[in-house]
């Protein structure tokens, strides 16, 4: 019936394999747990606990293969018609979390995506600006995500039929930076594959600190850049890439370099502050876009 999936790299995944391997065996269906360790860098050893359940399995990879490569791997090595992708840095809101989407198994073709939350407490400094970001971008309600369904799927919570990973699955041609789940996204909403938005929430737990914030900010607009420039997305299919096409259209690549030149300290500095703002992080990073297409 379910197979769930959960690449892993530097992170304690064996909480989560509990959790959620005690909703399946209360629920008594039929399932798998597969969890790939993508050659960590320091690997946890209780991570290894996870062999000891039933119908769980955890494999060390001899190489690091990147983030589409590990999820279409993980898919062929589920044996079951039902594919429930998990990061690993995430837990389920509810001890209802696996029976939720149980109840949307059915015979139809589909994709049903969870959602996340992030916690309300507020983390230490440097982990404000991905906490703020997250809730206010992220966190969005079942109703809104139906708006745009298929930019909204984020793939740390999805269910999807292996019939529909046969067809459209994570392309491994792109650079191993960002932006594979809104390749992803793009090419089921070319398939016309239907996703369905539900409320079954994740917790995403794993708040990168500022440093690593920006640093993963600036590897997810290379990796944004590059699916413009391969024509692999339209460039109004996320809202930064429209915005910047605007700015391409008329000529004013070089004010917005030079404008992100004048503002970067003071613009870092907000960010990295107890009150960073969205507004300003939005302006940073259409201007590092510019300065990527003007090197």
């Amino acid at each position: 019936m379910l197979s769930i999936l959960i690449p892993v790299y530097n992170y304690n995944i064996y909480p989560l394999i509990l959790e959620l391997h005690a909703q399946c065996l209360k629920l008594k269906i039929v399932f798998e747990i597969i969890v790939i360790d993508d050659f960590s860098s320091s690997i946890c050893v209780e991570n290894e606990k996870t062999n000891t359940l039933n119908n769980s399995n955890y494999t060390v990879l001899d190489s690091n293969i990147g983030r589409s490569k590990i999820r279409n791997l993980l898919g062929r090595t589920a044996n079951y018609d039902w594919l429930l992708f998990l990061d690993a840095d995430v837990f389920p809101k509810n001890k209802n979390f696996i029976s939720t989407y149980i109840k949307h198994i059915n015979n139809e073709e589909k994709i049903v995506n969870g959602g996340l939350l992030y916690q309300n407490e507020k983390p230490e400094k440097n982990k404000l600006l991905r906490w703020v970001y997250g809730r206010k971008r992220e966190a969005l309600d079942y109703k809104t995500r139906s708006k745009k369904p298929y930019l909204s799927s984020l793939t740390l919570n999805i269910l999807i039929h292996k019939s529909i990973f046969e067809k459209i699955s994570f392309n491994e041609t792109i650079p191993n930076l960002r932006h594979e789940d809104t390749l992803f996204s793009y090419n089921l909403m070319q398939g016309k594959i239907k996703i369905e938005h539900i409320d079954n929430p994740i917790y995403h737990n794993g708040l990168d600190d500022f440093i690593v914030a920006i640093r993963k900010e600036k590897e997810s607009l290379l990796a944004l850049k590059y699916l413009i420039d391969n024509q692999l997305i339209p460039t109004d299919y996320v809202r930064i890439s429209k915005l910047f096409t605007k700015i391409k259209h008329y000529r004013l690549i070089p004010i917005f370099v030079l404008f992100h030149k004048m503002t970067n300290f003071l613009f870092l500095k907000n960010l990295s502050s107890r009150y960073p703002s969205l507004f300003i992080f939005d302006l940073y990073r259409l201007g590092y876009l510019c300065q990527l297409e003007n090197k």
